[in-house]
């Protein structure tokens, strides 16, 4: 069977970050509740981002390092819940500005945080059937939140960016394994979003949910793959990061139901095998569909010895889908993950204050909702990308008009 895999990833987390603690003592929410988060940042989305700059942007990093090779894109796929029109993709927009092949597949999927994964598993398949081993595909998951303090505690927990996955046969960063992955689906509403600028969660639940279908995927992935010791199997795990909290409980809960352990020892595991993927949630909030990637980052730059390991992989959508999966990381991943730079972009962030993001809110709450035309204010952009310079060109949104969106590189 022909290697297939992750080839390169690279994560967009906008230009702007908030202090968790700062949003709860503006929310006056408890901060005795700050702790269970694990959370300290959480980037925030600015006048001129929307979900089509974040896709492109977290995109030509891995577009421009292709050269020529980019013509042999031949799938683009957004994965999102914040969709800029009900009939046209994200992926046009992103297609357009990236300038890939006009022989290119190009759509847009939706199942909440598990879109992405749903579609690098249909990617890699796609890819394993394919003639020319040169064939590559490229998923985006980008998002924005319209939350406000009707969210409450949810909130603090979300982010606003983009990662971008390279899918080809020549897997530098992760070679998934394709004989094995586990799935579990059922309907629930536990989060949903309504209305463009209206996202409803049931936190209880989400969280019930997230557990039920982590215990189950993996169930399913040990019955294809009988073989398989939790805490021997995998040298690090991966979860899709709701809030980094909400991953230690759902390895705690894991743990006691296949390994169990005495306390300590399951803190230790944690912080052993998982603690590395949460360095960048911890900062960014909840990418979504493309949190899980985002975790993968994270343990490929902060993890020790992750070069040959065998990661779990764990992703979970509201309403709901999940995939428990697995993967080998190549040889020299650190490395060529280290070019996008994707930490020194995360720390260029300019910090906010509560005040100046209670400003950007109505532009976040209307981002999504149709409007024929509008002007975007660009006097303050300049600031905010300044850090940013040494990293290239950044796609911004400059406008709308005819309902027609449209940007320019800065």
């Amino acid at each position: 069977m022909r290697p297939i895999g992750i080839e390169g990833l690279n994560a967009y987390c906008g230009l702007a970050r908030l202090s968790v603690p700062a949003l709860f003592e503006g929310r006056g929410l408890d901060p005795d509740r700050i702790g269970n988060l694990m959370a300290d940042h959480r980037s925030v989305l600015l006048p001129w981002e929307d979900p089509v700059t974040n896709a492109v942007n977290a995109a030509k990093p891995l577009v421009d390092a292709l050269g020529t090779d980019a013509e042999r894109i031949e799938l683009l796929v957004t994965s999102t819940e914040s969709g800029v029109d009900f009939s046209k993709s994200i992926a046009s927009y992103a297609h357009r500005y990236l300038n890939l092949s006009p022989r290119c597949r190009i759509m847009e999927v939706k199942q909440a945080c598990y879109g992405t994964t749903g579609m690098l598993r249909l990617a890699a398949g796609y890819l394993a059937g394919q003639p020319d081993p040169g064939a590559r595909a490229l998923v985006i998951a980008t998002d924005i939140s319209p939350m406000d303090e009707r969210a409450r505690y949810a909130e603090p927990t979300m982010g606003n960016g983009a990662v971008a996955v390279l899918v080809s046969a020549e897997p530098r960063l992760l070679a998934l394994d394709q004989d094995r992955s586990g799935l579990h689906t059922f309907e629930v509403m536990d989060t949903a979003r309504p209305a463009p600028d209206l996202d409803f969660v049931n936190p209880d639940l989400s969280l019930l949910s997230y557990l039920q279908c982590l215990s189950a995927s993996y169930q399913d992935y040990v019955r294809q793959a009988p073989e398989t010791d939790f805490t021997a199997t995998f040298d690090h795990l991966v979860m899709h990061t709701p809030f980094p909290g909400m991953v230690k409980a759902a390895h705690r809960k894991l743990m006691r139901e296949v390994a169990p352990a005495r306390p300590a020892a399951v803190e230790a595991d944690f912080t052993r095998r998982v603690v590395p993927s949460l360095t960048y949630a911890r900062t960014v909030g909840n990418l979504c569909s493309g949190s899980l990637y985002l975790a993968l980052a994270s343990l490929i730059d902060h993890g020790s010895h992750v070069e040959g390991a065998r990661v779990g992989l764990y992703s979970y959508g509201s309403g709901c889908a999940s995939e428990f999966f697995s993967g080998v990381v190549a040889p020299g991943a650190p490395r060529v993950l280290a070019a996008m730079r994707i930490g020194d972009r995360v720390r260029a962030r300019r910090e906010v204050t509560f005040e100046e993001y209670q400003k950007l809110l109505p532009a976040a709450r209307s981002c999504l909702v149709p409007r024929q035309d509008r002007t975007v204010d660009l006097s303050a952009c300049d600031e905010y990308l300044e850090p940013f310079r040494p990293h290239g060109p950044t796609l911004v949104l400059t406008g709308v008009a005819d309902f027609h969106r449209a940007y320019a590189w800065r």
